[in-house]
């Protein structure tokens, strides 16, 4: 999967389920049928984590 459909997932994932979407994706990775689906939602949810940015205190 490119980087581009990637960070598309990762935008689309985020809009649909906001502040939950990292768990959505862990969750889809965890259920993933093979281990190429899993790194798929690993990477989105990386790129997920990355969007959010740190949390503040």
């Amino acid at each position: 999967m490119l980087q581009s459909d990637i960070t598309q997932y990762a935008h689309a994932l985020y809009a649909a389920h906001g502040d939950k979407a990292e768990a959505e994706a862990a969750q889809k990775a965890r259920d993933a049928q093979n281990t190429a689906e899993s790194r798929k939602w690993d990477k989105i949810r990386l790129h997920i984590k990355e969007m959010r940015g740190a949390k503040q205190t």
